[in-house]
C-alpha cells in the first residue's frame, strides 16, 4: 500500500485545516526512550513509507529529505525511567504530548492523524490502524522518530557497549538478552519489562 492524503481528506471534509501526523518508535525496546514525531508536510507526491520497511540508511536519507520539505516537524520524547513510573502507552502519550508542545510553538494545529495512538487532546484525532502505510504525514513521523532514536541508541552505546544498542537499538535481541543475563540491566534500561525485571531480581 502506498501513502497517499485519503486520510488528511477526511478531515479537510469535516472543515479541519491544519493537519499532521504522528508516529512512534521504540515502545517494544526493553532499553532506551519512546520516541513521537510530529510532520506537517505540503501536499505532494512523496517517496514516504512506513519506517518498518526501510532499512537504516534509507530512513537516514528520508529524514534529511523530510526536515528539507516539511512545513514543520518536532520531536518529542519519554525517558526509560517514565516509561516505568508510567507504563509505555501513558509514556507515550507523554512523548506525543511534549512533541505537540515543540510543535505548536511555530504552528497552531486543529486536527492530527496517528497510527492507532488514541490520543486524549483538544485536537481532533483520526488514528485507524496503520495509517504510517497509508498517510505520507504518519510515514514521514515514523521516519523522523525512528531515525531519530536508532541515533540516540547509537550514542548510547558508547557509554553501554556490552549490551550491543548500535545493532538491536535497545531491542531484545539475542546478543542484548545474553548481555542482560551476563552484565544486569543499566539505568536506561525498562525495569518493568519483564527480561529486565526477570534478570533484576537476581542481582
Amino acid at each position: 500500500m502506498k501513502p497517499d492524503w485519503s486520510l488528511e481528506d477526511i478531515l479537510i471534509q469535516q472543515g479541519y485545516k491544519s493537519i499532521a501526523g504522528i508516529d512512534e518508535a521504540g515502545r517494544g525496546a526493553l532499553a532506551g526512550s519512546v520516541v513521537v514525531g510530529v510532520v506537517s508536510l505540503p501536499r505532494a507526491d512523496y517517496a514516504f513509507r512506513d519506517s518498518k520497511t526501510l532499512s537504516f540508511l534509507q530512513r537516514q536519507k528520508m529524514a534529511k529529505e523530510i526536515k528539507e520539505v516539511a512545513i514543520n516537524w518536532a520531536i518529542g520524547c519519554a525517558s526509560a525511567k517514565e516509561v516505568d513510573k508510567l507504563n509505555v502507552l501513558a509514556a507515550t502519550h507523554l512523548a506525543a504530548k511534549r512533541a505537540l508542545k515543540e510543535f505548536s510553538q511555530s504552528i497552531c494545529l486543529d486536527a492530527v492523524v496517528t497510527d492507532y495512538l488514541k490520543l486524549i487532546s483538544p485536537l481532533e484525532v483520526l488514528a485507524p490502524a496503520r495509517a504510517d502505510s497509508q498517510s505520507f504525514q504518519v510515514a514521514a513521523a515514523s521516519i523522523l522518530a525512528k531515525d531519530f532514536r536508532d541515533n540516540e541508541m547509537i550514542s548510547l552505546a558508547k557509554d553501554y557497549p556490552e549490551y550491543g544498542f548500535e545493532k538491536n537499538k535497545g531491542y531484545g535481541s539475542l546478543e542484548h538478552r545474553q548481555a542482560l543475563a551476563k552484565y544486569g540491566p543499566t539505568k536506561i534500561h525498562r525495569y518493568s519489562f519483564k527480561p529486565v525485571s526477570q534478570v533484576a531480581l537476581f542481582l
